[in-house]
């Protein structure tokens, strides 16, 4: 372990990583529960997104532990499985045409990670329309999470409206956001997973969870019949370009943030990039033949980091924890059925999204509205990808009436014209 992992050169121990993992694994073991919850949704079997989830993270976390020697733990992200219900829900196509396109972006994040293209499509990009991006996923999901919760419900005269908060699903809701908002307000490692379980006990004693048995025999992983066709038979273009953007931004920030503050950066640059970035495309890839969405760097990753986990130690240990939850898959699919247990935690990340938008110079308005149009669209159009579009488009244009064309990389306004095309040609995709 030390020679493998350079303990001592990277001035940690055994017992230190350990420890790192364990509370890695602790504050992002929600999306065990919470991914089959919000793809099943889209009608995809649980257990197939529940293998597929544990895989995905145990591929990508294991590649990150010995290749790139990272303490950073990989899974599939969140905002992405909402946008793929909503694919699925607004478009008519099937999830394995979706996952098709999934496994698309996959390999092209793949390729991407050994040329340079990657790295001006990321320079490219201004960083108002990064922060954007995010902020807008982030609204996405609190508001998917204010629907399960029954605390927004469909209107014909609003549009949407408050639900009934005496109805016990909301009411357990409700009580399961409180207490995760307390959870995190103390700083407690594991908030949003302790504030699950607290609620899923609640639910029990109220009868409003039904636990059969707790552990199983795992099920066995299924290859099912992805529809590349699809992608191209449903114009699903924007869809894949929508999964291959964020999950590239995504990926590098967080890679960047939570190696700073290891102090693992060199010179500003991200040593053994390629490896790490590697680990978030074969997730992905595979990820996609089993039954789910992107995987991408998880920042709960800098609480392991916090007590001082520096090596791949601490993501090896992250990665045998997922391996053991394959065991308990009849308790995680009884928590998985009752929405008003994983609707908080959706609420509560779609909060953690908004940050970059302090980031913002709002008093500029050459920056301040295409963000504002991509954080706007998305929840507004349940698309992710519509959102992109929008601010791919009004960026450029706005800048260039304003006599700051210069300050556009050029290939903004190739995508912007590419976007313009699609939402005239190919409305709805």
């Amino acid at each position: 372990m030390e020679k493998l992992f350079k303990l001592q050169k990277l001035g940690t121990n055994i017992r230190t990583e350990i420890l790192a993992g364990f509370t890695t694994f602790l504050t992002m073991a929600y999306i065990v529960v919470v991914n089959p919850a919000i793809l099943s949704a889209a009608g995809v079997p649980f257990d197939q997104v529940f293998i597929a989830t544990v895989i995905a993270a145990v591929v990508g976390t294991l590649i990150m532990a010995f290749w790139a020697n990272y303490p950073i733990a990989i899974a599939p992200g969140m905002g992405m499985n909402a946008y793929f219900v909503s694919v699925v829900a607004t478009q008519g196509v099937s999830y394995q045409a979706v996952f098709g396109a999934v496994l698309l972006a996959g390999i092209i994040f793949l390729l991407l990670t050994f040329t340079k293209f990657r790295e001006l499509l990321i320079e490219s990009i201004p960083a108002s329309l990064k922060y954007g991006i995010t902020a807008g996923i982030g609204l996405f999901i609190a508001f998917l999470g204010l629907k399960m919760s029954g605390l927004v419900v469909a209107n014909e005269d609003t549009y949407v409206a408050f639900g009934d908060v005496s109805d016990p699903h909301t009411m357990l809701a409700v009580f399961g956001l409180f207490i995760t908002l307390m959870l995190v307000a103390r700083k407690v490692h594991g908030a949003l997973f302790i504030g699950m379980f607290i609620t899923a006990i609640l639910g029990y004693f109220l009868n409003l969870l039904q636990i059969d048995s707790i552990a199983s025999v795992p099920p066995a992983p299924v290859l099912f019949d992805l529809d590349i066709n699809g992608v191209f038979t449903h114009s699903l273009y924007t869809v894949v370009f929508a999964y291959l953007l964020v999950t590239i931004f995504d990926t590098t920030g967080t890679m960047i943030g939570v190696a700073e503050q290891a102090g693992l950066m060199k010179n500003g640059k991200l040593p053994k990039a390629k490896a790490a970035l590697t680990a978030d495309a074969v997730a992905t890839t595979v990820g996609a033949t089993l039954g789910t969405t992107p995987s991408s760097a998880y920042i709960e990753s800098s609480s392991g980091v916090a007590i001082g986990g520096r090596t791949g130690l601490t993501s090896l240990i992250v990665a045998s924890l997922f391996l053991i939850t394959l065991f308990f898959s009849p308790l995680v699919s009884a928590i998985s059925s009752l929405s008003a247990i994983t609707a908080p935690a959706l609420i509560i990340v779609g909060s953690f999204m908004m940050a970059g938008l302090a980031n913002i110079n709002w008093k500029n308005f050459d920056d301040a509205f295409p963000t504002f149009a991509v954080v706007l669209m998305m929840p507004l159009t349940s698309s992710i990808a519509t959102g992109i579009a929008v601010g791919f488009i009004t960026y450029p244009l706005v800048k260039l009436v304003s006599g700051k064309r210069k300050e556009v990389h050029p290939i903004l306004y190739l995508f912007g014209v590419i976007f313009v095309l699609q939402m005239i040609f190919f409305p709805g995709h």
